[in-house]
């Protein structure tokens, strides 16, 4: 493989090392721009017959997410294979508390056991030290199950991760963030696999008419859409579609968030 390495940071140099000291890695793999740089970076690092993504799949995944991850995996040369998650089959996931992450990668880390059982390897997760800041208790699942979070432990934020993947060629250093559907409900609101599937569907639309940052959040027969700001102008000229669109998957009414896309925004109760 070909790349050019941000060699003279040391954040960079501190992140080879690590992965080389764990000689063999499992990436629990979604794609996004902070898993997608882990992944490349212990492929160049270890080599093809060390590494290997792993990405859960199941009914809070979004459209086309888990082709965007085969394609990476194909176009590095990394070994990739799925999992089925059943947090479907967890109360405690579906209840929709505040621990609903925390039961969602305890699901996932019961899945991928017995592949690192099978070759001994040690599970990453692409956590960044930006994301020790929101509430996140899915790292705290992750943790005690042994995963570990190289990004963190070496330094690294989203917008280093970003700038290092751009200067690596990444085509994901620019990619707009994303989170499992089950984030668009609020919490205490059940999940459900209809729900997840009309969000999707939802969101899916709002893409096809070029919005490629969008959360729909769901309250029951009302959607609100959280757009970029910069988008505003675009909404406000597209409204008819949106509306058209958005009503399609079953809702009635159909919002917009004056405050525009937040990532974790259901988390604002939870983290001052």
């Amino acid at each position: 493989m070909s790349y050019r390495v941000p060699s003279s940071d040391s954040r960079f140099v501190a992140l080879v090392s690590y992965l080389r000291d764990l000689g063999d890695v499992t990436v629990a793999f979604s794609g996004g721009v902070d898993s997608a740089f882990l992944a490349y970076v212990a492929r160049i690092s270890l080599g093809r017959a060390a590494v290997q993504l792993v990405t859960a799949v199941s009914p809070s995944l979004g459209s086309g997410e888990l082709e965007h991850c085969r394609d990476l995996a194909r176009l590095w040369d990394i070994p990739f294979q799925t999992v089925q998650t059943a947090e479907m089959e967890n109360p405690n996931y579906i209840a929709n508390g505040y621990d609903r992450c925390y039961w969602c990668k305890v699901e996932l880390m019961d899945a991928i056991r017995p592949i690192i059982k099978a070759t001994g390897s040690k599970v990453v997760l692409g956590v960044n030290l930006d994301d020790l800041g929101d509430f996140r208790p899915g790292q705290k699942a992750a943790r005690e199950a042994g995963a570990r979070f190289p990004l963190v432990d070496t330094g690294y934020t989203k917008e280093m991760i970003r700038e290092h993947s751009r200067m690596l060629g990444l085509s994901t250093w620019e990619r707009p963030q994303s989170a499992c559907l089950s984030s668009r409900i609020p919490y205490g609101t059940s999940v459900s696999i209809p729900v997840l599937s009309q969000i999707d569907r939802a969101e899916a639309y709002l893409k096809q008419l070029g919005f490629a940052q969008v959360r729909v959040r769901h309250y029951d027969t009302t959607a609100r859409i959280e757009f970029l700001l910069e988008d505003f102008d675009k909404v406000l000229a597209m409204r008819s579609e949106i509306i058209s669109a958005v009503r399609n998957v079953g809702y009635r009414y159909v919002t917009m968030d004056l405050e525009g896309f937040r990532s974790g925004n259901l988390n604002a109760k939870i983290v001052p």
